[in-house]
Parts: C-alpha cells; structure tokens; sequence
C-alpha cells in the first residue's frame, strides 16, 4: 500500500497545496513498517486546483496524511479514492509510522484561510 504526505524539509507541511513534494511510503499494514519511500515534485498552483489528486491516484496512494487542508481539497482526494487525515504535524516518517500503529485519526480541522479561489 502507498501513502503521501505533503513535505518539506521531511516534516509535513502544514498546506497542503503549497507543500514543496510528497514523501510517498510504501508500507506492509501487515508488518506495520515502511518498505520503501520516494518523493515527488509539487505540481504549481492550489492543490485542489491542480493535477494532483489524479497524479497520486494514478501512483497508487490510497491515503494522504496531512495537516490542514481545505473542504475543497479534501473532496476532489476523496473523489479520486484517496483518504484524508488531517491535523498531522512534524517528522514525515515518524507520522506515516504513527499512522501504521493506528493511533492517528483525521482532526476535521480545514484550512479556511487557504480555500482555493477561482
């Protein structure tokens, strides 16, 4: 299985749509360990405006662990069959790896100060 989370400088960046890359994890949910990790370059432009929600689901991810993130954004991942946790924060690995244990649960926080405008 692939996760993603929206980085920079390894920690999670707390906008998603301006995030510099994904640190993309795959993980055995058996094992609950990582197995391999890339990263990918950040499309330009709002996150829920851009190409990435295909590009990931595309990839394989199926899961995007983040930090705030507007309704828009979260619907148009959600959309491409990928789910959200929100209110994320601090070192990619250790939060993809806190994830793993299942003692992460999406916040419901979004980024209303962000929401992608036309």
């Amino acid at each position: 299985m692939k996760i993603a989370l929206p980085s920079r400088n390894n920690n999670i960046d707390d906008h998603f749509g301006h995030c510099e890359y994904y640190t993309i994890f795959t993980v055995d949910t058996q094992a609950k360990k990582i197995i391999d990790s890339e990263t990918l370059e950040s499309p330009a432009g709002c996150g829920c405006k851009s190409n990435i929600a295909s590009t990931l689901s595309d990839m394989g991810i199926k899961v995007l662990l983040a930090g705030n993130m507007g309704e828009g954004a979260v619907r148009v991942l959600s959309n491409a069959g990928i789910e959200v946790l929100r209110g994320c924060s601090g070192d990619v690995k250790a939060v993809a790896e806190k994830w793993l244990e299942g003692s992460l649960i999406d916040s419901g926080d979004s980024c209303h100060n962000h929401e992608c405008h036309n």
